[in-house]
Formats: C-alpha cells, structure tokens, sequence
C-alpha cells in the first residue's frame, strides 16, 4: 500500500515508518521542518514538509502522494514543539497546539481524504489514566472518556473527542495509545522519578495503562493493512495503580522510592489534574485489539518494558 505518515518525525512515527517500509508498503511521511527530511529518508520513506494546521498544505502533500492509507500522528507535546516545559497545572496551555492539531489538523486531514478517495484514515488517541471516573478501575471501548470539566485538561478532552468523533464518523479508526514509554518517549519524566522529583500523591489508587513506542507502532500497521475501523485502546496487558508502577520504574532507573505527598500539598504544586490522574485515575482494556486486529504486544508488562527499555 501508499501509507501517507502524517507526523512522521515524532516518537511513534519514527518507529511506525520502519516496521511499514519493513512490510514492503511505500510510504511518504511528513515533517514540518526540511532540516528533518533526511532523517525520514534514511527510515525509508519519502520525506514532504507540510504544516498540518494549514488546508493547503495538507492538500498539496495529500494528492502529490496519492496514498491508500493515511495515518495522523501529528502532535506537539514535547517541550521543543509545546514552547513549553510539561505543566500539569495548565494542561491547556502546553497541549495548546497539540490540540489544534487534533482538531483543525484533524479536520484537513479528512478533507484531503475525501478529496482523494481515500477511505482508510488511521489516528492516534489517547488512553492512559483518562477514562470515566466512574464504576471499575479498567474501561472498555465501550465506556466513554472523562471530559474533565472545570479543570485545564478539559480542553485537551475536548480536542481529542473532536478527533474521535471525526474520524470514526468518517470510517476509520481511532488508536487510544496508552502512556508512550521507549526511545524518546518518557526522557524527561524518567529524569524528574530518578532526581525524586515525581511524587506519589495520596494512595497512588490512580489506575494507568502503558504501551512501548514499537507496540504502538505495530497496531498502528494492523489498523493500516486490516482497513480498521472504530476505536481500539491500545495497552499493554497491565493497567496499574501509580502506587505499583512508579515505585517500580524508580527503582529501575536507578532512583530512591518516589516521595509521597498529600493530596492537598500536590494540588497546591501540580495543579487537580495531577492529583486527579494519579489517585482516581482509569485505565483500559485491550482485549478488542487483541481480538479484532490480532494484535500481541512484545512488551505484555510495563514491568518488562521498563525493565528492557529503560534501565
């Protein structure tokens, strides 16, 4: 197949452009920066400078690439294309663009499909410790996400259910990527758990579902070749309370226990989000990727893939 790699220089897209070069598809992948072309060369793709926040752009790098398959992996979370160091208090603030993307880049994307006679649409989402904040601590596709109402990571919710709603009502399908950990994906955050700067707040009974970068990439090529549609979570066989994983990735990165703090002083610091995420927490079941995609994770654990990826 033509597989058009929209956000081919991020973490997932540099190890999604490899493993679909390695199954013999074509693929022509994005970058905002020309500086980046290379890099995606040497993966195997064909390189295009496109911004994704702009419908000419996105339509011009669309229809010279005539794809079978589109795939949107365009965000802007890291702190180099955030402009911004991650705040948890202002969730709204560093996913500003990220969010943009996922809504009017969203919103092209599809555009240039329906142009082209594209029919398969495959999008990154998120699911990680977001799901509804009510019932069991491990939601299904079923269940729906929390909006977070009243707090900053509500306009983050709302950027990724524009995307969710706009991509299933098109026909494709939506990949809820549990928290991102591998090459690239979580330097930062193992830096802050190693200096005991990542406490654990309350009890920890907040649940997270975590998924490596290479297992990411590897539904995402199911989803591709399988025409997928609707949305599939995307985690490892292991959602986990913050009182379990945090512990543990400290001590494979070689840090002290993580330091606890009450549930009013991480309010004060990080902001209700914080808190929220790592005391009331949701995570998610992949039993429909597995059934429906076919898809086996090579790290089943988050004690595995910290272990083998990140020590």
């Amino acid at each position: 197949m033509r597989v058009f790699v929209a956000g081919g220089t991020g973490v997932v897209g540099r190890r999604l452009v490899p493993q679909l070069v390695a199954r013999g598809h074509q693929v022509t992948a994005t970058t905002t920066s020309a500086a980046k072309s290379g890099m995606l060369e040497q993966l195997g793709a064909e390189a295009v400078v496109m911004d994704g926040l702009d419908a000419v752009s996105v339509g011009e790098a669309v229809a010279t690439a005539r794809p079978d398959a589109i795939v949107h992996q365009m965000t802007a979370i890291s702190p180099a294309n955030a402009g911004m160091e991650p705040d948890f208090r202002h969730m709204d603030r560093w996913f500003a663009m990220t969010n943009r993307l996922r809504t009017e880049g969203t919103d092209h994307l599809l555009a240039a499909a329906e142009a082209t006679g594209v029919s398969t649409f495959v999008a990154q989402s998120y699911g990680n410790w977001n799901g509804i904040r009510e019932g069991g601590w491990v939601k299904t596709e079923e269940d729906p996400l929390d909006t977070y109402a009243g707090t900053s990571q509500h306009a983050v919710a709302s950027a990724i259910g524009h995307l969710e709603d706009a991509v299933v009502k098109a026909g494709g399908a939506v990949l809820r990527y549990g928290g991102l950990y591998g090459p690239g994906a979580t330097d930062d955050q193992v830096e802050l758990v190693r200096r005991r700067k990542f406490p654990l707040v309350g009890d920890g009974t907040g649940y997270a579902s975590w998924v490596h970068l290479d297992d990411a990439a590897s539904a995402t090529v199911l989803a591709v070749e399988q025409r997928a549609k609707g949305v599939f979570n995307i985690v490892d066989d292991e959602p986990a309370p913050a009182g379990e994983w945090l512990p543990y990735l400290a001590m494979i990165v070689g840090g002290r226990p993580p330091m606890r703090v009450p549930k009013w002083l991480a309010r004060l610091l990080a902001g209700e989000v914080a808190v929220t995420m790592m005391t009331e927490g949701r995570g998610f079941s992949n039993a429909k990727a597995k059934r429906e995609l076919g898809w086996e994770p090579c790290y089943p654990s988050w004690r595995q893939g910290f272990k083998e990826g990140l020590a």
